[in-house]
Order: C-alpha cells, then structure tokens, then sequence
C-alpha cells in the first residue's frame, strides 16, 4: 500500500485483499472451525499464529481485519480480540509476572481499573501504581526497578484527560518498560501512539473502530516481535479470539472510520461550544476546547480531530440529572460510546470512582458520545431537556 495514500483511501483499500474462488468484492464470512492441511510439503507453523489451522489460533476474517487496521494505523502488526477487554487483558497477562511492577492512568475504564485494583496484584502477585498520567512527572516519580509497564489511556475514560505520550514513552523506555495505551476514547484516526513512542495501541473496537454499536471486539497493534508473544498467549492458549461475523462486521464498520471520526469531532466541537456558554452548564471537558486543561496536549497530539466524546454536568441535585435523561428524545440514555447514535450516561455521587477523578467531577457529571446526528438536532434537544428538567 502506498504510504502516500490518505486514510480515506487506506480505509477502504489497505491490507491485503483475500478474494475468494468466485472473485466476490466485498470479503466472505468465512464460517469454518478447521482449515485443511497441506499435503504437498508446504510448512505448517503448528502454533497456528502463522499458519490456518484452527479458528482459535486465526481465522481468514481475523486476519484481513488486522491487515486493513495496521495498513491505517501503520503498525507492523496487530491481533484482535472478542472485547476490548480481552485485548487489554492480553497485554497485561502476556507482559506482566509476579513480582513485576506497573504503573497505570488512574482515570480509566472499569475493567482496567479493577483488573489493576484487585485480579492482577491480587492473583498475580503484581504491584500496581494508579496514577494521573497527566502529571508527566508523577510518572517519572512512580517508576521502580521492577517497573515493567506503563499503560496510559488517553484521553482518560470519562474525564478526557490529555496525557503526554512522547515524555512519557521516554520515562518507560529509559526504565526498560514498555508503554501501552488504550486509545478508545480517542478512536482511529483522531490519535496515533505508535508514532509517539508507545509500544502498543489498544482499542475497543466495539467503539470508534465498528462504529455501528453491532458488535464487541479488540485489538493490539505494535511490533511484530510483540504481537507474535500476544498471539501465542492469549489467542491460542488463552482463547479469546474474535468471531468470523464480528470481524467481518468490524472491517465492515472500519472502511468509514475516517469519515465518521471527522464527522463526530465536528459535531462534538459544536455541542461542546455552545455547553460551554449554556448558563445551565456547570462545566464542560472537550479536548478540541481551549479551556480543556491539556487542550495544548490535545493540539499537539490529535491531529485536529479530538473525537466525540465530552463531559459536562448541570446545577442541581440527582432529581434534576435524572428527569434530563428521561426528558431526552434523540440523545439514547445508555452506556458504551462512539455509535453512530448520541449517547449519554451520568455518574452520579454514588461512584466510588469519583473520588480519582478531577476534583470539578466528584459532584456527578455525565459522559456524552456524540453521534453523527446533526450538531443543531443535539443541541436542540439537549436544551428541551434542560427546559423540562427546570435548569433552563
């Protein structure tokens, strides 16, 4: 694939094509459990990471969705997984052993905290350090002789925090760890680790990546040499591999990337805009705002398109939060982010995550995925909302 190509185009074409016998231009779904094996001398890695073997160790839809997402992310290789946290878990599990020590965003997804908090030091004999990566130097601070991963997710699950990936990737690699970031929150497109010193990406592709909200999956893209460890590992032995259908849903989903992470930062930049002069409005974090606390970070690091997720709270008690959910017509009451459908959550004082978050977030707030709805419908119906729940 020419390097020279936009993502646009990557999206569409990049990876390799594996055309079946009868020359079909969209992929088959290739619905099979086992793969014949040769008798004609051809080698056979019997891992099966190299080799079609087995459905659990690759499968054909497997692999034509990590050609196309290292063809647009520009990773020498990637393995994709059943959920996003099953591609988390792999790194953790592969990269991590007793005794070992990690340094991980405080300010991260549920799954990633709990796996931190309590499975992996508890079960593994791990030590973990949860920090705010976007105090660069309380990661230099963190590190130990036995550091030998720091995982950043960035921007942080729901706060969109900014961290530095470039300083931090050096802190890691002058320590001999390696860095992981989960990129979710940012999507394709609008962020790129690899080219900013991280080891590994990592995404939900459930999220940004499907887009469609049709299908859960997850990937790790980096060097081959890692990926190969991964692969062996949690593919194979562990088993947590991607289904034909969802891959092929996935690679569906992933050809309009590009033009869905341009759509979503625009219309998310607009919303954000006008919560930002609402009187209702309590506070407001978007990354693409410059009164977003690392929105310089954000310039520097997301490429002009700072994704579609915002968070923002109102005045008043729970009563009120509550009755602008049920108020809402167009914007879905529900979790998960990044569909082609608004979607909100609120936190309220009952989280015991509140107390690790920015100190403007401890009353409550909600987490906002905006869609690919028209800016003006959003904010038309954000503020009937507001109208009804008496704030406005």
């Amino acid at each position: 694939m020419d390097q020279k190509q936009r993502s646009t185009t990557i999206a569409v074409h990049g990876g390799t094509r594996k055309d079946d016998a009868f020359g079909a231009i969209n992929e088959p779904i290739y619905m099979t459990s086992n793969y014949r094996i040769p008798t004609d001398g051809t080698p056979v890695d019997w891992s099966g990471i190299n080799s079609n073997i087995y459905q659990r160790n690759r499968n054909v839809n497997q692999m034509v969705l990590q050609d196309k997402l290292c063809a647009l992310i520009g990773a020498e290789d990637g393995a994709v997984f059943a959920s996003g946290v099953a591609a988390l878990a792999a790194v953790f599990t592969t990269f991590l052993n007793s005794g070992d020590h990690a340094i991980v965003s405080e300010v991260c997804y549920s799954a990633t905290n709990l796996l931190f908090r309590k499975y992996l030091p508890e079960k593994y004999a791990i030590e973990v350090t949860l920090l705010d990566t976007t105090d660069t130097e309380a990661v230099r601070a963190a590190v130990r002789p036995n550091t030998k991963l720091i995982h950043v997710e960035t921007p942080g699950n729901p706060t969109t925090g900014i961290s530095d990936l470039e300083a931090i990737a050096e802190i890691a690699h002058a320590a001999g760890a390696l860095m992981s970031v989960d990129a979710t929150f940012a999507g394709p497109i609008s962020l790129y680790p690899l080219r900013h010193g991280a080891d590994l990406e990592i995404h939900s592709m459930t999220k940004y990546i499907n887009g469609h909200g049709d299908s859960l999956g997850g990937c790790v893209l980096g060097s081959r040499a890692l990926l190969e460890q991964i692969k062996e590992l949690a593919m194979v032995n562990y088993g947590g591999i991607l289904s034909p259908f969802n891959a092929w849903l996935i690679a569906r989903g992933l050809v309009t990337a590009p033009l869905r992470m341009k759509q979503h930062s625009e219309t998310a930049l607009t919303v954000s805009r006008w919560l930002e002069t609402c009187p209702a409005v309590r506070f407001v974090w978007y990354p693409g705002l410059e009164s977003h606390p690392q929105h310089e970070r954000a310039v520097r690091y997301m490429n002009g398109q700072y994704s579609g997720m915002i968070a923002f709270d109102i005045a008043g008690d729970e009563a009120v939060h509550q009755k602008l959910l049920d108020s809402l017509t167009l914007v879905t009451h529900a979790v998960s982010l990044g569909d082609v459908e608004s979607l909100i959550v609120y936190y309220d004082k009952s989280s015991d995550k509140l107390p690790h978050y920015p100190a403007v977030y401890r009353e409550g707030f909600f987490r906002f995925s905006v869609g690919l709805e028209d800016a003006e419908d959003i904010i038309a119906d954000l503020k009937q909302a507001m109208e009804k729940a008496g704030v406005l």
